[in-house]
């Protein structure tokens, strides 16, 4: 897979250091995956949570952080679209 966006990953674990190896740890392992399904995602990130139109969100650091993405299964690409902590993303959701 392809990830796409890191620039929004690169902003966000120099604010929060701590989500670093986490974050580089993800990269690196979606850009070894072959993700076909939701299924093949759940197999691996077990916590991750389906939305419509392919969004996916992965919980980072122990769902410290939200990390939402979009895959594109048949392109093979994740685009990743926002990233922040648990309670940006109540309150992101909750603007909504």
């Amino acid at each position: 897979m392809k990830v796409v966006g890191r620039s929004l990953l690169d902003a966000f674990v120099k604010r929060h250091a701590d989500a670093r190896q986490w974050i580089s740890n993800w990269i690196a392992d979606v850009e070894l995956s072959t993700w076909t399904t939701s299924h093949d995602i759940k197999a691996r990130y077990a916590s991750a949570s389906f939305l419509h139109k392919n969004v996916v969100i992965f919980n980072v650091n122990g769902n410290k952080y939200r990390l939402e993405t979009i895959v594109a299964y048949k392109t093979a690409v994740v685009s990743v679209s926002w990233v922040g902590t648990h309670a940006e993303y109540d309150q992101r959701n909750r603007d909504r």
